[in-house]
């Protein structure tokens, strides 16, 4: 997808984002229903963080070695590999655990993507550990850069709740040791809460943003229900971490429309911003569509997300056999003679 010089005066690409934010709502409310009829075992995802997972998925340099970005995403990053051209029907193969699945074989449960030939490291369950793995990514480009050779630079997702995690800083420290800083952007979604515990009753600091002063790294606070706010902060990071090859902070507050998983209900909180509402009327006030398109686009996402479904179901599961498959480097299976890994 081409982007212009100014992307949201430009009305094909704004109704491309649109449908961008639509189709990933689509997809998570269609992993929502999966989980309550039988078709998936656990839900988690983004709903909320719409416009800011296709302002970040737009803007990667997507490709595989160290000249390209690497990413270290969370399990609510479903948006941003929709942005990057990865078909929704893989998001909802894993959540069937059909053996189709790309990213695990339909061993693991949703949203635990990875994509070897974009540089999308494996998502883990394990909270905010992505931030802990992230600097070995940003170190090889450092080398990269140090040896005059091209080199992407290394993004790191994880929530708010999450920065209570070592890891978190683990990777400031590591980013920011001097002489020897890092091309990483650490990015925060703060959506307010941890599960069921709200930041409030958390966090010390006025803005986990802040927490970056302290390593001498540079940071801001971005608005990430706003198409055009979430576009203009992240384009600011990266810019800044390729030109000066040194870490940044971004916090982007978001909303957590359908709560934390399907653990806590997964109901729609009406109370949460809705950004692809708020994008949606902007788009008809400004005359580039009306009511009915906005329709015929939810329509025709939500009739993808059903058609990925429905193959999902024709498809096959794991075999019992390949259970230990992808789980070591090499040598031979513990009590199983003659199958090679």
């Amino acid at each position: 997808m081409k982007i212009p010089a100014q992307p949201f005066k430009d009305k094909n690409f704004s109704l491309k984002f649109f449908e961008l934010m639509v189709r990933t709502r689509a997809l998570e409310e269609r992993l929502i229903k999966m989980a309550r009829t039988g078709d998936g075992f656990f839900w988690i995802g983004g709903p909320g963080e719409e416009a800011f997972s296709i302002a970040l998925g737009l803007q990667i340099k997507k490709g595989l070695g160290l000249a390209y970005d690497f990413l270290h995403l969370h399990y609510r990053s479903n948006g941003v590999m929709l942005a990057m051209g990865e078909p929704m029907l893989n998001m909802i193969r894993q959540m069937k655990s059909s053996a189709a699945d790309p990213y695990s074989g339909g061993r693991n449960f949703v949203s635990h993507i990875c994509k070897k030939e974009w540089n999308v490291v494996p998502v883990t369950s394990t909270i905010e550990t992505q931030f802990s793995v992230a600097p070995g990514t940003a170190r090889a480009q450092w080398r990269e850069r140090e040896a005059g050779r091209d080199s992407g630079i290394t993004l790191v997702v994880g929530g708010d709740a999450g920065t209570a995690e070592g890891d978190f800083a683990t990777c400031l420290v590591w980013a920011s040791r001097p002489g020897q800083e890092l091309p990483i952007l650490m990015i925060v979604t703060n959506n307010r809460f941890g599960i069921s515990t709200p930041a409030e009753t958390q966090h010390g600091e006025r803005n986990i943003a802040d927490r970056a002063k302290a390593f001498r790294i540079e940071s801001s606070v971005a608005d990430g229900n706003s198409p055009e706010k979430a576009w203009i902060a992240i384009q600011n990071a990266m810019d800044y971490v390729r030109s000066s090859g040194r870490p940044y902070l971004l916090e982007v507050q978001v909303s957590r429309l359908y709560g934390h998983s399907s653990s806590s209900g997964a109901n729609k909180i009406l109370s949460e911003e809705c950004p692809v509402d708020h994008y949606a009327k902007k788009l008809i006030k400004h005359g580039w569509i009306t009511e009915e398109g906005v329709e015929k686009i939810f329509e025709a996402a939500r009739e993808e997300a059903s058609q990925g479904l429905e193959q999902a179901r024709r498809e096959p599961q794991p075999d019992p056999s390949t259970v230990l498959d992808h789980s070591f480097a090499d040598g031979k299976r513990a009590g199983l003679p003659g199958r090679d890994l």
